[in-house]
């Protein structure tokens, strides 16, 4: 089992969400978050002032995939986020032990 988490442009989540529900994958976890890569932030103008956003909102998704299913998973949300501009996010993908559901017990694939 695989780890997917992909950071990505918020208006980009659609996409992603319609990509992998694609593929079959039901579950995900999403997290609105802010940071910043090689793009740096940018300067704003505001009531005058001028200030720096060094930290743009970004949104997390996670979903957890049969080993098997993990370059699939990868290849649509690469597909469904690319816009091709600075700032279209990284995806990290993490082996897993061990899965298991609170409610059932279930573990492993099963607990997907």
């Amino acid at each position: 089992m695989q780890l997917i988490e992909a950071i990505i442009k918020p208006s980009k989540l659609e996409d992603v969400k319609e990509a992998l529900s694609t593929l079959g994958l039901e579950g995900m976890t999403v997290t609105e978050v802010k940071g910043f890569g090689r793009q740096k932030g940018h300067t704003e103008l505001y009531r005058g002032a001028e200030y720096v956003v060094d930290l743009i909102p970004k949104v997390k998704v996670e979903v957890v995939v049969k080993a098997e299913q993990g370059s699939q998973a990868v290849d649509a949300i690469v597909g469904a986020a690319n816009t091709g501009k600075i700032g279209d996010g990284k995806i990290f993908v993490f082996n897993l032990d061990e899965v298991i559901r609170i409610r059932t017990g279930e573990r492993g694939s099963d607990a997907i």
